[in-house]
């Protein structure tokens, strides 16, 4: 995502691209088994679930606006910033820190995103970019600004467009039913990875019907209800369960070798260590927890065996 520039561009559309994130974790029925490999001992800090759902609200009154556009940053430091527009045409909002650039889809009605803040502190620019025909977009909006985070782990423990919860959604509540009795942090981490892949099946429909497309966002409540979805739709629900619990979780896209597939994945983070055939949480490190591979009994013992993951955008 190189190579931007201020009134005028042409978009590689690499971020997250639907027909990579259909290509993967292949066909499995629900009922992936323990995903903990049948280990009954968990580890990590002692478990305390937070309180109510409590993520930044847009606040058009202190947004940056212009041409129809407004660009809100006030919740720079609590991990996310968020954006409105109005326009016909296709919208996207461009952030770049240093050399690294995301850019997510803008509705045009109006209706604002949360993306989240996640290269770090550092100076960032915050555009929204109108498309002109074709793959051009010029720039309508646009502020500055240096980030301070509150924690390194706070854009991972917020809700945002790809991973889209409140305290009033059932995921919310699935997360806490699970983990009420949960000692540590590798109690809830289990039982919520448990769950979804003893309870979520990979969708191959969808994943034919979404090929070749771009600009899909998942709905982690929608996902849970169906109980079935592709692998970006597994790595979000898992996401907002376990941020929903206090516990911080990267959304991840990128590609699986020796396939050289793109998918997605999450990453958790505790302080402890557990292990399966499926995935494994380190200590003291980011884990890679891949719910699309352990949901398929096929895979057992794929991820971590053979596959080499290479991350591209986290989220």
């Amino acid at each position: 995502m190189k190579g931007w520039h201020n009134t005028a561009l042409a978009f590689a559309l690499a971020g997250v691209l639907a027909c990579g994130l259909c290509a993967c974790g292949g066909g499995g029925d629900s009922g992936g088994g323990d995903a903990g490999g049948g280990q009954d001992s968990t580890s990590g800090e002692a478990f305390s679930a937070p309180g109510a759902v409590e993520s930044p609200q847009f606040d058009p009154a202190g947004a940056v606006t212009e041409n129809d556009g407004s660009i809100d940053t006030s919740s720079l430091s609590q991990g996310v910033v968020m954006a409105s527009a109005k326009s016909a045409s296709r919208l996207k909002l461009l952030v770049t820190c240093g050399e690294m650039s995301y850019n997510y889809d803008l509705p045009g009605d109006g209706t604002p995103i949360t993306c989240p803040i996640n290269m770090g502190d550092g100076s960032y620019t915050f555009a929204i970019m109108r498309n002109t025909g074709g793959n051009n977009y010029v720039e309508t909006t646009s502020t500055t600004a240096d980030v301070k985070l509150n924690s390194e782990f706070i854009p991972f423990t917020q809700p945002n467009m790809y991973c889209d919860y409140t305290e009033d959604s059932p995921c919310v509540a699935k997360a806490r039913e699970l983990t009420a009795n949960a000692q540590n942090q590798g109690d809830a981490v289990k039982a919520v990875c448990n769950y979804i892949t003893q309870n979520v099946s990979y969708d191959t429909d969808k994943a034919a019907q979404l090929s070749g497309t771009t600009g899909y966002v998942p709905n982690p409540d929608e996902t849970l209800s169906s109980g079935k979805g592709i692998c970006f739709d597994y790595a979000s629900l898992g996401a907002a369960m376990l941020r929903s619990v206090g516990i911080p979780t990267k959304i991840v896209t990128g590609y699986v070798s020796p396939e050289d597939l793109y998918h997605a994945w999450i990453m958790v983070y505790i302080d402890g260590s557990w292990t399966s055939a499926q995935f494994s949480v380190n200590p003291q490190s980011w884990s890679r927890v891949d719910l699309t591979f352990a949901s398929d009994p096929e895979s057992v013992g794929l991820v971590g065996d053979g596959k080499t993951y290479t991350e591209r955008y986290v989220y």
